[in-house]
């Protein structure tokens, strides 16, 4: 976990490396590691927002390709949700059949949950499938609920389209932009934990708003 750690708040530099010991290999790289964060539930602890930043910072010294990068990360987003999404919609029905009313069964697989989660995405699917690319941890068990619950393939890809296209713009155009200002560049690790923090401060603000329309109800 420590080296994933490192990995994580100086991931400018251990791309750099990669990049001078293996060349275009790097792409198979970033690729990788996209598609598993965004596309398997077992690894939502991978970079995501940070990496994005990394790659358009190594971009813009010419080290990176950005379209290319740009192409492969945006696919990579894509079909990792997409991915997921597929095993949600398999593996979801029959995970959630529990119909008994008593035990640690009914309170996390009962299907009655599952009947919620499908209303919820059928309503605010598009929302939640969109703004869920930018949280982390999130951004993964998204597109598996939403498989899970039903969402209809036609508007799960759309808006899986355009979060994995909006998601990717912003954050390796920001990297393009920013990540080679000094004090940022001297500074990575502690741009990464803000990053991080910056990305949960929707779901923070929507759990305070749930939390006071609870109280107020």
């Amino acid at each position: 976990m420590s080296t994933l750690t490192d990995f994580v708040l100086h991931i400018d530099k251990h791309l750099a490396e990669f990049v001078a010991a293996y060349g275009a290999w790097v792409y198979g790289l970033l690729f990788g590691i996209v598609f598993a964060e965004t596309g398997f539930v077992v690894t939502p602890f991978l970079p995501g927002d940070s990496l994005l930043f990394a790659t358009g910072a190594l971009a813009a010294t010419g080290i990176l390709n950005p379209w290319l990068a740009a192409l492969l990360l945006s696919t990579a987003a894509f079909t990792g949700n997409t991915v997921n999404y597929a095993v949600g919609r398999f593996v979801g029905p029959r995970a959630f059949g529990a119909n008994d009313q008593t035990g640690l069964a009914h309170k996390l697989l009962n299907r009655r949950h599952l009947q919620r989660a499908h209303a919820f995405f059928e309503q605010y699917g598009g929302k939640a499938v969109v703004l869920g690319r930018f949280v982390p941890i999130v951004r993964t068990f998204v597109p598996f609920v939403a498989g899970a619950a039903q969402m209809s393939w036609a508007s799960f890809v759309l808006y899986n389209l355009i979060g994995a296209l909006a998601w990717v713009g912003l954050c390796l155009g920001a990297g393009i932009l920013f990540g080679n200002v000094p004090i940022i560049k001297n500074n990575f690790s502690l741009v990464t934990i803000g990053i991080v923090l910056v990305s949960i401060l929707p779901m923070v603000a929507e759990f305070v708003r749930h939390r006071r329309t609870g109280q107020t109800g």
